[in-house]
């Protein structure tokens, strides 16, 4: 076994976060790797091909904000991720990782979890209004056309004009209807409402609920504050989303995140280069927010990632492949864990040499050539260090996770959900009155009115009648 670095590595010295431990070409171990807590705003990227460990360096990651007192938020695609609420345990890859790198205090640690889930089964339900989600989401919700997308941002027009609050999907769905009977005269006010644009949105809205969307949309709306939390320890509250259910539709899954990034971009201060963040955010799967999404999606997406940055946050893409995000978002990423690549085909090959060209080179090695040869657990890494500048690539090993490696039982997630901070909070659906209850009342004052004018004319004829017969 090759020797470790003389002396102990601490999990986290100088504000910094200790990954993991870089080796030299004959395999002997080199330094140890760390992630500066106050360039953890500047975003950061891992990849890697299924089954190279980008889940336990995301874990790595986590824990290593929640102990300096970061807030994270994550979703957790497969339940692995869930462990990190248990202590860990003694395994023989963790503790045999540990010594290969002299990792000599490694110890085992739960960290303070808030499951959520938008289904609420898995964790406390979490929801937005069709207000607060908006026309561009809402219609990258529902894959909307060009024509479909003109007919959204003028409902949302209308609901403003007249006072109609669009909390769920019925109160959209009502709205529709009204737009639908009453398209001539709205046309008129707001440009062209087709009938047809207005029928296809409503089919799309079917669609959205049989897929479970309505779960999504309805009050209590979530509050940004309990997603960046701090425990009684001083540990960064994580952030779990349940996401196994939410990726069998993978267009809510991308669209509640991206909701969720736009929220704390317009909500959260400006703080310029804080010591440390004020939250993480871990977007895993996140080629699927850039799947065909439209040009001014895409904008958006870069926007907020550039932006956000100065409000504390940052933003943490794990995907498969480098490609599934786009250049001018992937120039953002300053902190980068590589795992092993598989070049086979050609895209596979420009992936590895995109992968490798982002790096800052090491002379030791040549990246292309090593990203197809890393070993489970290990990655190419490279942080921002003084100035924001990146640091040369290393080829490292990932610390083992002092959380437990692997899924909770049914039976400890509901421990952690008893003793939540939001327990209570958001467990129970509230429907005050809003456009659904609104536009129902008005038809029927408007129905009300026609049957009482209806039955004065009858009353009229039948008055008429009886006096002009002999």
């Amino acid at each position: 076994m090759a020797a470790g670095p003389k002396g102990d590595i601490p999990m986290l010295e100088d504000g910094k976060i200790f990954i993991g431990a870089s080796r030299n070409p004959d395999d002997s171990i080199n330094k140890p790797e760390y992630l500066d807590l106050k360039f953890g705003n500047r975003h950061g990227l891992v990849t890697g091909a299924t089954g190279t460990g980008k889940t336990v360096t995301l874990q790595v990651l986590a824990e290593g904000f929640s102990r300096a007192g970061v807030p994270v938020f994550a979703a957790d695609i497969k339940g692995d991720l869930s462990g990190i609420a248990a202590k860990g345990e003694p395994k023989d890859f963790l503790t045999k990782r540990a010594e290969q790198i002299g990792f000599t205090d490694y110890e085992f640690d739960q960290f303070p979890v808030i499951f959520w889930d938008l289904f609420g089964d898995k964790g406390h339900r979490v929801r937005t209004t069709v207000a607060e989600m908006g026309p561009l989401l809402l219609a990258r919700l529902m894959d909307a056309s060009e024509p479909q997308e003109g007919v959204i941002n003028i409902a949302f027009k209308i609901a403003d004009q007249a006072g109609l609050p669009l909390l769920d999907l019925k109160d959209f769905t009502s709205l529709l209807n009204y737009m639908g009977e009453n398209a001539t005269e709205l046309s008129s006010q707001f440009g062209l409402i087709s009938k047809a644009s207005v029928g296809s949105i409503q089919r799309a809205m079917l669609v959205l609920e049989q897929q479970g969307a309505e779960h999504f949309f309805g009050e209590p709306a979530l509050k940004i504050s309990d997603i960046m939390r701090t425990s009684n320890n001083g540990y960064g509250q994580i952030s779990v989303l349940a996401a196994d259910k939410l990726m069998m539709n993978p267009r809510l899954y991308a669209t509640f995140l991206l909701w969720l990034l736009s929220e704390l971009f317009e909500e959260l201060p400006e703080v310029g280069d804080p010591d440390k963040p004020k939250l993480v955010f871990f977007f895993d799967e996140a080629h699927l927010l850039f799947n065909d999404a439209p040009k001014v999606l895409t904008e958006r997406v870069e926007q907020v990632v550039r932006l956000i940055r100065s409000k504390g946050v940052g933003v943490y893409f794990v995907t498969q492949n480098p490609l599934d995000v786009p250049e001018t978002v992937l120039a953002q990423l300053g902190n980068r864990a590589q795992h092993a690549l598989r070049a086979y085909s050609p895209r596979e090959q420009k992936a590895v040499k995109t992968a490798a060209d982002t790096f800052r080179p090491n002379p030791a090695f040549d990246c292309a050539t090593v990203i197809t040869n890393l070993g489970t657990g290990e990655a190419l890494v490279s942080t921002l260090e003084a100035k924001g500048a990146p640091s040369i690539v290393e080829r490292t090993l990932i610390r083992p996770p002092s959380g437990r490696v692997g899924p909770l039982t049914d039976a400890e997630r509901q421990q952690v959900m008893d003793k939540s901070p939001v327990l209570g909070v958001y467990d129970d659906d509230v429907d005050r009155e809003s456009a659904f209850e609104i536009l129902a009342a008005r038809a029927k004052k408007a129905a009300d009115a026609d049957a009482a004018k209806r039955a004065e004319e009858d009353a009229g004829q039948q008055q008429g009648s009886t006096t002009s017969g002999w």
